[in-house]
């Protein structure tokens, strides 16, 4: 059974793990959830709401992660999905993780970011010259990094597949699944 990372941290959105994490299990890959340590975090869910410009955020389910990024061998894994919500805004510091990714993309290997996903990938160096898409808000991370964003629900470029919210799950697990699959 290939086996696939999926990247949370606390503060991950609920939709944007859950649906790829039961997707992936559902296709039959063992997914290990990742996170910077081997414990319990906090997803949270994202709605909008008439009076505000901003989403909303709401405690969600808590998800325990099966292995730590030091301790994951890229070498192991057919793919990664990364997850969204507020979580990419630290763990986009955590050098084993940009190592991980780093080493994914060096071997071409298939990656998933949706939403503030895209600051993962961004700040590992990874999409200089990709088309991606993300939330809106995330656009400046995007480009600043180098890619050309689009407002699309997916976009492929490479081996990275790019959504822009939960709200784009089932386009985005379609064309992660077709990546896999090659």
């Amino acid at each position: 059974m290939a086996k696939v990372l999926l990247v949370i941290g606390d503060a991950a959105e609920v939709l944007d793990t859950m649906y790829p994490l039961f997707r992936l299990r559902e296709e039959g890959y063992q997914v290990l959830v990742a996170a910077p340590e081997k414990r319990t975090y906090h997803l949270v869910q994202h709605d909008t709401h008439p009076d505000w410009d901003i989403t909303v955020e709401s405690p969600g389910y808590t998800l325990a992660a099966d292995i730590a990024f030091r301790d994951i061998k890229p070498a192991e894994y057919a793919g990664m999905v990364i997850s969204g919500g507020r979580a990419p805004e630290y763990l986009r510091y955590d050098a084993d993780l940009m190592r991980i990714v780093r080493t994914f993309f060096e071997n071409n290997v298939p990656v998933a970011s949706v939403c503030h996903g895209i600051e993962i990938v961004a700040a590992a160096g990874v999409i200089r010259g990709k088309t991606v898409t993300t939330v809106r808000k995330c656009r400046f991370d995007a480009e600043v990094c180098g890619a050309t964003f689009v407002d699309r629900e997916v976009v492929v470029s490479g081996n990275l597949v790019t959504a822009r919210t939960w709200h784009d799950n089932p386009a985005f697990m379609r064309e992660f699944m077709k990546q896999l699959k090659k």
